[in-house]
């Protein structure tokens, strides 16, 4: 397709056809990017996210549940983790979910599990693992095809990445520039973003996800934390909740760099809340002393600001890893 040179800066979310693929494409800040003709409507009657419980040492639990994100109501049973760990993180295409093992006294864990999004059923081995163990409680980020991890960890900033599809042991991506543990992270269909973490930190931090190399600065978040919410649609991105206790939604598009906003209040104060969003709504799960584990599920429109308001109730009082299969980084 022959490119010319705009009059103007191409908008974010432009839309046209490229004569050449036959193809819709939209501009997503940097790129084009091809509009999937797949849908989570197609798998699931709409976005499916899927939360696995974690909880805090000793009550750590296996529980897996989901929700559909276009409508409200309380999550369902979906099935059991291979085994009970706590302070998980998950990643997702659009049809599997990727989760870590978390934190589990006295055992070195470097496994992945796996779901399928578009059924229901206990999680299985995903047939790769991790380089250390100290990414059983790290956080991911995800494109359609590839998924990568930060390292919790206070001394090694090191990530790792796996291509979704298939199992196989984690590859070196780069370095992080925070050092930090109990992040969150989220992502663009071209750009991932890793944000907070403890130490309570404001920073965030980005990285192209088809390409390997060095994480670099991207801004601030509001107020330092750890232990929150992250998801995001393609354009925007959300941090919701965390520890010190605060009930506080930041947001920031992600195609730009540059300090996050104040986008309203969650409906209590929480850490560990699992996130996960389709391409118009975000909704946080669960939560980890808020001063107690609590089940609630609240939601917000991204495209607007405001405050959260009730979904339903998760199955157990928890916090979680959540994923889906209509989040940012799918498109």
């Amino acid at each position: 397709m022959t490119q010319q040179s705009p009059l103007q800066p191409t908008p974010v979310g432009a839309i046209r056809l490229n004569t050449d693929s036959s193809k819709l494409e939209y501009y997503d800040g940097n790129q084009w990017v091809n509009i999937s003709s797949d849908s989570p409507q197609v798998q699931t009657g709409g976005t499916r996210a899927v939360c696995m419980s974690g909880g805090t040492e000793p009550a750590f639990t296996d529980n897996i549940d989901y929700v559909n994100l276009a409508s409200t109501g309380n999550a369902i049973t979906f099935g059991d983790a291979i085994q009970a760990g706590g302070i998980r993180g998950g990643c997702s295409s659009r049809t599997r979910g990727l989760f870590n093992g978390g934190q589990q006294p006295g055992q070195t864990i470097t496994d992945v599990q796996k779901v399928e999004l578009a059924t229901t059923g206990n999680s299985s081995d995903f047939g790769g693992d991790f380089s250390s163990a100290e990414f059983c409680i790290g956080e991911g980020l995800a494109s359609a095809t590839r998924a990568v991890w930060k390292r919790a960890s206070t001394s090694n900033g090191q990530m790792d990445y796996f291509t979704i599809a298939h199992g196989g042991n984690a590859n070196d991506f780069g370095d992080s520039l925070f050092q930090k543990s109990q992040g969150g992270g989220l992502a663009s269909p071209t750009r991932g973003c890793f944000m907070a973490g403890a130490p309570d930190t404001n920073g965030i931090e980005y990285l192209t996800i088809a390409t390997l190399g060095n994480n670099a600065d991207f801004g601030d978040l509001t107020l330092a934390r750890h232990a929150p919410g992250t998801a995001s649609n393609a354009v925007r991105g959300l941090c919701m909740g965390g520890t010190g206790l605060t009930n506080v939604i930041d947001y920031f598009t992600i195609s730009t760099l540059g300090n996050a906003q104040d986008f309203g209040d969650l409906t209590s104060a929480r850490r560990n809340p699992g996130a996960a969003a389709s391409p118009t709504r975000a909704a946080a799960f669960g939560a980890d002393y808020s001063p107690s584990s609590v089940n609630i599920i609240d939601y917000v429109q991204i495209a607007s600001t405001g405050n959260a308001v009730d979904f339903g109730d998760r199955t157990e009082a928890k916090g979680c890893a959540a994923v889906s299969n209509g989040h940012g980084g799918l498109g």
